[in-house]
């Protein structure tokens, strides 16, 4: 990152730091929170980034704390950033299914492996729509429009996984 550009984890973890100073697991915490419903962030993606993001300029290093726990601010240099990289074009999609990978080679699996794939998916995204709609009910108390937004695009996301599963080949 030499040339001072970011990459969509970065971007996304000096968005988080708009509101203000986090350690690397309170951003973990803040990332599977608000962009979990259609974001993917790892633990070692956000440590991997924030002394790259440090040493850019982008973020401020704090003080070290307990068990070596350093917050994160971000800095002026970093809202130009983000900002920059928030008002470039979105790209494709980066879609990356686990159940899709299965079902797309069901010929090879038997019936019972494909029976418990899907009977599990069914029962995990139900689960994660429970915890949707309850995310929902939030951000709409707190009048966040766009998190609202996001949030029912996820919903409606499980949905059509739903869907597909109930009459999935092989089921």
């Amino acid at each position: 990152m030499t040339d001072k550009s970011l990459n969509a984890t970065a971007a996304a973890l000096l968005g988080l730091l708009h509101d203000g100073g986090m350690t690397g697991g309170q951003l973990m915490a803040a990332a599977q929170s608000r962009l979990g419903p259609f974001w993917t962030t790892t633990r070692s993606q956000v440590y991997r980034e924030l002394p790259i993001l440090a040493e850019m300029g982008y973020v401020k290093a704090g003080k070290t704390g307990p068990r070596s726990s350093q917050p994160y601010t971000v800095t002026a240099a970093g809202k130009r950033a983000f900002t920059k990289y928030m008002g470039q074009p979105a790209g494709k999609d980066q879609l990356r299914n686990p159940l899709l990978l299965r079902a797309s080679f069901g010929a090879l699996l038997t019936k019972a492996q494909l029976r418990n794939i899907y009977d599990e998916q069914v029962e995990e995204r139900t689960e994660i729509l429970d915890e949707l709609k309850a995310a929902l009910k939030e951000a709409k108390a707190e009048k966040d429009q766009f998190q609202s937004a996001t949030i029912e695009a996820a919903i409606n996301y499980q949905k059509a996984i739903l869907k597909w599963l109930a009459s999935a080949p092989g089921r």
